[in-house]
């Protein structure tokens, strides 16, 4: 086995890749970038090497200067993860050309299935079932067109060296494929360096079903069953889930053994994952096939017993495959669930920040025991701590959350408990949504397709609900406790907190504030810890009874409420009965703002660059027209005028970086 490996990669995957290494006794170098300089993976690994500025293009996408880290520090291989160098034939040839391991597939693996138009001309000589449509090299836009329409729309146009939901757009009519197809051509050159696209039918309420294959340098390849990927946003997975509900055994085998049969095509060695979209039917289409570990990788661990990063690093070292395809064995269920530093009321929009205050449910080491067959319940894989940031410059992914059960109906139990327990304070996160969503009828019925966020967009986008009295009480508790706290000198009685008044009690007004709406409360004083609160005309008495750390108990009136508030200078987070609520106190119009039409401002909504200005100087827009197109987390965001009016004046060119906040163009309404 090797003795040292270089993990060419940051954030969760690498602390997954050096927690396998460590137990097999291998040393392990990490690279990282100026941003990176205090990251976990740096950390977790033996040694440590700086490799550039911030932007990946300047440090994780150096292949060159990765290649002398591994061969200046003594490495034998170097472990790609996923994204940034995982699937570039060319690393993977110039690995071998040092003389270094790539614990992947071989390069020419790489380059068949690397471009998904060659991979699905393979797949057509292979006789595996496509989706319609046009995979060949005329990139001419009219030529493009021509061949949409003649598919029928919806289109969907993919970035033919794409993954992760990037360069992909999805066209309903004739007249907006132009716009789709420069847009994603954009997206595609900026992520990948390679503008090329491929047209495909745009199946409607399809599911996405992917295949784990493993195959050795000895002519095995085995499949280790699937996983279902059905739930995403913007192209991009939210859940995951192993085995496929309502899989039968034989389209299992079908689809297990076609995707066998893709791998050894093209003579693949290594973990691979051949994705197929499927019809509500059964059938199904090849889709592509990516050539590395997916993120979604620890589903298929939690089912079937296995490190799969193990496999990576012994098959690699030249060793046969462990096992045959008649010894793997499901079971159980396993769900993941992306953590993701975002706003998904707003469009799924990045967070950027520190995470200030973090605590997971409780969780048992990363992998399942091989031994026993008795997977954990729950497992958190993850490359950050409290007191990290989420830079723009990687993706915004903060865990994954994965659950173990002995059904599905166990699995979505855990999931729903363990969410509940998860709290993040400093930035936006996803984890409500995610709550929602498991909750709902679809995803817990196991109605899936990609479409899924979408069709129930009401149930889990629902309106804002005004602030619970227990919450208001639980936040109110926390402000005035810590008050009493800061007594001082007890003999200086202008420092008590009692309310103590002569002949009468102390009624103080709270001011509290959420994206709502505002609330005032009165608490008429009894002591340090107990008070009368009135609220909307109704008197409750309220009691503070203890606190830990961030835990909270209270009484309120005749129940006892347990939870947990993070007060954050004057934001008081309030976590109860699963359920995340953010107050501001005694700043009604914290939230309320103005709308930037009334100012004539647009305000970059997070850090970025300007990609493509839509507009000039004096022209007439109307409401909801795009202005101009920023580029953040690899992924366009369309600045669009928030109401009728004229360009006054543009502030930034293509190219240009922005900071968040930034106004980027004026303009007069009306």
């Amino acid at each position: 086995m090797f003795s040292k490996i270089l993990i060419a990669n940051r954030g969760e995957i690498a602390c997954r890749v050096a927690e396998t290494a460590r137990k097999l006794g291998i040393k392990t170098v990490a690279v990282y970038s100026e941003a990176d300089a205090q990251a976990k993976h740096v950390t977790v690994c033996d040694e440590a090497v700086l490799i550039g500025p911030a932007p990946a293009k300047e440090s994780y996408l150096l292949g060159d200067k990765i290649i002398a880290v591994a061969l200046a520090t003594g490495a034998q291989a170097i472990h790609p993860g996923y994204g940034f160098l995982s699937e570039n034939a060319g690393f993977a040839e110039a690995c071998a050309k040092a003389g270094l391991v790539f614990i992947g597939p071989p390069a020419s693996a790489i380059h068949a299935m690397g471009s998904k138009s060659a991979a699905k001309a393979l797949m057509e000589k292979a006789k595996v079932p496509l989706v319609p449509g046009y995979h060949g090299d005329n990139q001419d836009a009219d030529f493009l067109q021509k061949e949409a329409d003649g598919i029928s729309y919806p289109v969907l146009l993919k970035a033919s060296a794409g993954g992760g939901g990037k360069g992909m757009r999805i066209v309903d009519k004739p007249e907006d494929f132009k716009a789709a197809l420069a847009s994603c051509k954009r997206e595609a050159i900026n992520s990948f360096g390679d503008d090329k696209v491929l047209v495909e039918r745009y199946l409607t309420r399809p599911r996405h079903i992917e295949i784990q294959v493993f195959a050795d340098s000895h002519g095995e390849c085995v499949y280790l069953f699937e996983r279902d990927c059905s739930v995403q946003r913007r192209h991009q997975k939210v859940l995951e889930e192993a085995p496929a509900p309502g899989m039968s055994e034989e389209r299992r085998r079908a689809m297990g053994e076609a995707a066998v049969a893709a791998a050894k095509a093209v003579g693949y060695v290594g973990a691979g994952t051949v994705e197929f979209i499927a019809n509500q039917d059964g059938s199904f289409y090849f889709m592509e096939m990516n050539t590395r570990l997916q993120v979604e990788h620890p589903v298929t661990e939690m089912i079937t017993g296995l490190d799969l990063v193990e496999w990576q690093l012994r098959v690699a070292f030249g060793e046969h495959l462990p096992l045959r395809q008649e010894q793997l064995q499901l079971n159980g269920h396993a769900i993941e669930a992306r953590i993701y530093a975002e706003n998904p009321e707003k469009g799924f929009l990045p967070s950027i920040g520190t995470l200030r205050y973090l605590h997971t449910p409780p969780a048992v080491h990363f992998r399942v025991d091989s031994h026993t067959q008795t997977p954990a319940a729950v497992r958190i894989d993850s490359g950050v701590r409290e007191g990290d940031a989420i830079s723009p410059f990687y993706d915004p992914m903060i865990a994954k959350l994965i659950v173990w059960g002995k059904n599905r109906n166990a699995a979505l139990a855990n999931m729903a408990a363990a969410l509940a327990q998860y709290r993040i304070v400093g930035l936006a996160t996803n984890i409500g949504f995610l709550q929602r969503l498991i909750a709902g009828q679809a995803f817990s019925t196991a109605d899936l397709d990609t479409g899924l966020i979408e069709r129930h967009h009401d149930a889990l986008f629902p309106a804002l609900q005004p602030a619970s009295t227990a919450t208001l009480a639980m936040a109110a508790s926390l402000l005035l406790s810590q008050e009493a706290e800061r007594v001082g000198d007890s003999n200086n009685p202008w420092a008590h907190t009692s309310g103590w008044r002569m002949n009468s009690s102390l009624l103080r007004a709270l001011q509290f504030a959420d994206e709502a709406g505002a609330y005032q409360i009165h608490v008429e004083y009894r002591s340090d810890r107990q008070w009368t609160l009135h609220r909307d005309g109704v008197q409750h008495t309220l009691r503070f009874d203890k606190q830990g750390a961030a835990d909270l108990r209270i009484t309120l009136d005749d129940s006892t409420l347990a939870g947990n508030v993070v007060r954050d200078a004057d934001t008081f987070h309030v976590f109860h009965q699963g359920r995340h609520a953010v107050l501001t106190w005694d700043d009604p119009l914290a939230h309320a703002g103005h709308s930037e039409s009334e100012g004539g401002r647009l305000t970059a909504p997070m850090p970025g660059k300007i990609v493509a200005v839509l507009v000039e100087k004096g022209h007439s827009v109307t409401k909801g027209a795009p202005l101009l197109i920023m580029e953040a987390m690899k992924m366009e965001h369309t600045i669009a005028a928030p109401a009728d009016g004229v360009i006054d004046e543009l502030l930034y060119v293509v190219g240009d970086q922005v900071t968040e906040g930034a106004q980027l163009l004026a303009f007069t309404p009306g």
